[in-house]
């Protein structure tokens, strides 16, 4: 698996990557950095990515997470309390 950054994370081109999920609070404060992130970046990331499933869930009181899938492997990381750009970065390692 190989991302190819053009620019800013929003136009990451995700190789091999099946699907990515973004889960988190629509009112909690610790998930206001993804909140902001989904809101920045989603349009554009799959505007560069229109096959690529990029689910966004809200439910009340989850711990923001990110999930990637690249092949049969899932992995997850926690962007609780993160900001925008923190989570930028977090979503590059998890894709890498």
């Amino acid at each position: 698996f190989l991302p190819y950054l053009l620019g800013t994370m929003s136009k990451l081109v995700f190789k091999k990557l099946l699907e990515l999920r973004i889960c988190f609070c629509p009112s909690s404060k610790s998930s206001a950095g993804i909140r902001q992130f989904v809101k920045s970046n989603y349009s554009e990331m799959k505007k560069v990515n229109p096959m690529l499933p990029i689910l966004v869930r809200e439910a009340s009181g989850v711990s923001p997470t990110i999930s990637a899938l690249i092949g049969s492997k899932e992995t997850t990381v926690t962007v609780a309390d993160m900001e925008a750009k923190a989570i930028d970065s977090a979503l590059k390692d998890l894709t890498q």
